[in-house]
């Protein structure tokens, strides 16, 4: 497992236990999109490419109950809505432009399916 620098550590101060399976999701990441760029901010971190395209945060996108401790949430942008149990909340924010928020509890989901949505994330901004 790779070694992050300070600004995603410093993310991961208060969710330590999610750390190990975000690390796991960025190193996959980048194996698949190499020329992606990560800004870390104050409540998510952000990839893009041409354009924003996915973000990681621990927003509640569930309700406090429903959102189990110890996740991180994978929030898209799609062209079209997903249809999948996955999918925890999705708007329309503007014409043709899905957001997506996706709860991973465990490493075990960030997996094929969830990369494929990814990949078409990736697609749709680097289209705009």
């Amino acid at each position: 497992m790779q070694k992050s620098d300070p600004d995603t550590l410093m993310f991961f101060d208060a969710h330590r236990d999610v750390l190990p399976m975000y690390l796991f999701f960025e190193e996959r990441l980048f194996d698949s999109f190499p020329s992606v760029n990560k800004r870390v901010q104050k409540t998510q971190i952000t990839f893009s490419s041409r354009h924003v395209f996915a973000c990681i945060s621990f927003a509640r996108v569930k309700r406090k109950a429903d959102q189990p401790i110890g996740s991180m949430v994978v929030t898209l942008g799609l062209p079209a809505p997903l249809d999948s149990e996955r999918v925890a909340a999705k708007t329309e924010p503007c014409p043709g432009r899905w957001t997506h928020h996706i709860v991973v509890r465990r490493p075990e989901e960030l997996d094929q399916e969830l990369f494929s949505w990814i990949r078409d994330a990736y697609v749709f901004a680097s289209e705009k």
